[in-house]
């Protein structure tokens, strides 16, 4: 249904800027592409390709990162997010953030950082065409690989597509992951600039084989087991016929269709350079009416083909046959319709924009659990608002106010208030930025029930209460950046030491300090990053109170200035503290406090170069595993052990 639906739609013009330049008159008022301009001498111009993208409805339009300086990096760990020791496996974020959105919620988020997202989606435009390739390859057949492209089959309407592959066997015993990831997006703009559209179709699948970890640590120091798939795992099934795959897996899977559009009321302007063989249009819009809409559906799946009863003898007590199987399924579709209406106040490039409106929800959420299956359906309604205004220029300020409250529905209640404000004042301050937020939220579907075919688990939860402050400063001459937040929140959700959704009453609080600051010294490079995290006594939240990364590279240009180079070491660390476990039953990471993790630096060596449009990277990783044994990431998950990691990244434009 949805792919019909997105072809369907991409047939027609949807979506790119609100403002076209530079473009030539064919005749008709329509602007002709500028990629094939010819001279009065006959002769094309091959101008250099410009490529930007901006977010819908966005005036601010942003460059595509070229930079080597941390192109070696894994771009699924950024920027403090640990994996459980194996490329796509589930992942937890050690700079503590509330996960839990306004409204209505599936809850499964391990695998988000691997995902593409709606409401973070980019809309390009391009002069040329412009595809990329992205090939990452690492010790054990670790591998991923990203093919983009995208082009303007106008000035005015561009297409992308994105594909992503994620495959990694492991360096221990069945914990193969395997992912696929893909957006379409388009975007165009009418010629007399007053009808819009902004529209995506997303769909991401991660596989992940689950072993439940190794049995001990005290193997990693074994020499017996300097091969580490001979480790002994958790879920080890002797009588299972694979002996590459585990019994126990868990997936997920989700698609989303976005259509944004908007008809602007306004004033037009066109203005033409001086021999008028080009013109710059732009449209002072004064009123404009928006709607969204979103159909979305997301999967959860977890089976065990081989069951053994002291796996499950924690949450229930069943003795398993030989052919019986542990399955349980979770869904959720839904279709969300949002009318804005907008006001714009102000001259071109300073406008503020406010609007209000009206959204409506169908949510469908349904446990299957092979012998049966239960439903829940919900019809929501909500109002939103919102203030804003964008500095185009330097030393603008730039604003932005949110409102979302549900008042029907199994959501009536929730509701999300945030703001903020930021400006640049020169080289000297540079630019700053406050913010506030506050969220009211119902529990995650996932933590109210929980059903196989031998068990079953039903709660109710309060609405969990978050607050949060914010300040942030960024100097691009003295090379620093700093920022702090403080978080304050009641009815706490999360999963206990019981691997069991729990609700903790009392409100606590959390802040952290980040810092980040950059050295140069003639062609040396030193980037320090730093965050504190500080927390109430007694909440149920762990995470390092400290942890650090830093970079000394030499960074230069050798031949002629034909081949960038940046090359030096990196350590990463964090202090020691109670690691949140992880069940891969539930596919959730648990708080727990009787294990500590206290690891040794993590060292690696690097070597990035560029030439022209290809980018690449040498790395030696986990080099602290000469010294000592692999760093623990949680119990019963440990890190790779030293390895050798390729990667390029190679754009060609037409």
């Amino acid at each position: 249904m949805f792919i019909v639906i997105a072809l369907m739609l991409f047939q027609y013009p949807i979506a790119v800027n609100a403002q076209l330049s530079g473009g030539q008159n064919n005749g008709n008022g329509v602007p002709r592409d500028t990629a094939a301009n010819k001279t009065n001498t006959d002769e094309w111009e091959t101008p250099e390709a410009q490529i930007t993208y901006t977010k819908a409805f966005s005036s601010v339009k942003s460059g595509l990162d070229t930079s080597i300086h941390t192109f070696h990096r894994r771009p699924y760990s950024q920027p403090w997010y640990r994996d459980l020791g194996n490329l796509g496996s589930p992942t937890m974020n050690l700079q503590f953030t509330p996960q839990n959105p306004v409204g209505l919620s599936l809850g499964y988020h391990s695998f988000d950082v691997y995902r593409f997202t709606a409401d973070s989606m980019r809309y390009y435009n391009t002069t040329r065409p412009y595809s990329s390739f992205v090939y990452n390859l690492g010790s054990k057949q670790e591998q991923s690989a990203q093919i983009f492209h995208t082009q303007n089959i106008k000035p005015y309407w561009n297409f992308a597509v994105n594909y992503r592959k994620v495959n990694s066997p492991g360096y221990y015993f069945t914990q193969k992951t395997n992912h696929d990831n893909l957006f379409l997006s388009t975007n165009y703009t009418s010629p007399s600039l007053q009808y819009q559209v902004f529209s995506t179709l997303i769909y991401n699948k991660e596989q992940n084989d689950e072993n439940g970890g190794i049995v001990s640590d005290s193997f990693l120091s074994n020499s017996q087991f300097a091969d580490r798939k001979t480790i002994p795992v958790n879920f080890y099934s002797s009588g299972f016929t694979s002996t590459s795959r585990s019994p126990v897996r868990t997936f997920q899977r989700d698609v989303t269709f976005r259509y944004d559009h908007a008809y602007t009321w306004g004033k037009r302007d066109t203005t033409y350079n001086e021999d008028s063989t080009s013109y710059s249009a732009k449209l002072v819009a004064r009123f404009r009416i928006s709607h969204q809409l979103e159909i979305g559906s997301q999967r959860y799946q977890f089976k065990d083909l081989r069951p053994d009863s002291l796996r499950y003898n924690p949450f229930f007590q069943q003795r398993f046959a030989t052919s019986d199987s542990v399955y349980m399924r979770q869904e959720w579709f839904y279709v969300d319709n949002k009318f804005l209406l907008n006001g714009l106040l102000g001259k071109s490039g300073k406008q503020i924009l406010f609007n209000a409106g009206i959204g409506n929800r169908v949510d469908q959420f349904k446990t299957d659990y092979l012998t049966g299956s239960k439903d829940d359906n919900v019809i929501s309604n909500y109002l939103v608002g919102s203030l804003r205004k964008e500095a185009q220029q330097a030393k603008q300020w730039d604003f932005a106010a949110n409102v979302k409250l549900f008042y029907t529905g199994s959501a009536a209640g929730n509701f999300l208030l945030d703001g903020a404000l930021s400006k640049d004042f020169g080289d000297k301050w540079g630019r700053v930025k406050v913010g506030v937020s506050q969220q009211l939220n119902n529990a995650p579907y996932n933590f109210t029930i929980y059903q196989n075919q031998f068990w079953s688990r039903e709660k109710s939860f309060d609405k969990e209460s978050t607050t949060q402050l914010f300040a942030t400063l960024e100097n691009v001459q003295y090379k620093i950046s700093l920022g702090a937040k403080n978080y304050l929140i009641s009815n706490y959700l999360y999963f206990d030491e019981n691997q069991s959704p729990s609700q903790f009453a009392k409100t606590f609080s959390l802040t952290q300090f980040w810092l980040r600051k950059i050295f140069y010294f003639g062609h040396f490079t030193l980037d320090n990053e730093l965050i504190y995290q500080e927390k109430t006594t007694a909440s149920p939240v762990n995470v390092p109170r400290l942890m650090g990364r830093h970079q000394l590279a030499i960074e230069t240009f050798i031949f002629k200035r034909q081949l960038q180079v940046a090359t030096g070491v990196e350590v990463r660390y964090h202090s020691d503290y109670y690691a949140n476990g992880y069940s891969a039953f539930f596919n959730q990471f648990y708080v727990q406090n009787s294990y500590s993790i206290a690891n040794s630096p993590a060292a690696s060596v690097f070597f990035n170069f560029k030439i022209k449009r290809f980018r690449a990277y040498l790395m030696f990783d986990q080099l602290q595993q000469f010294l000592n044994t692999n760093q623990i990431i949680t119990k019963g998950y440990a890190a790779q052990d030293a390895m050798l990691r390729f990667g390029f990244n190679w754009v060609l434009i037409n």
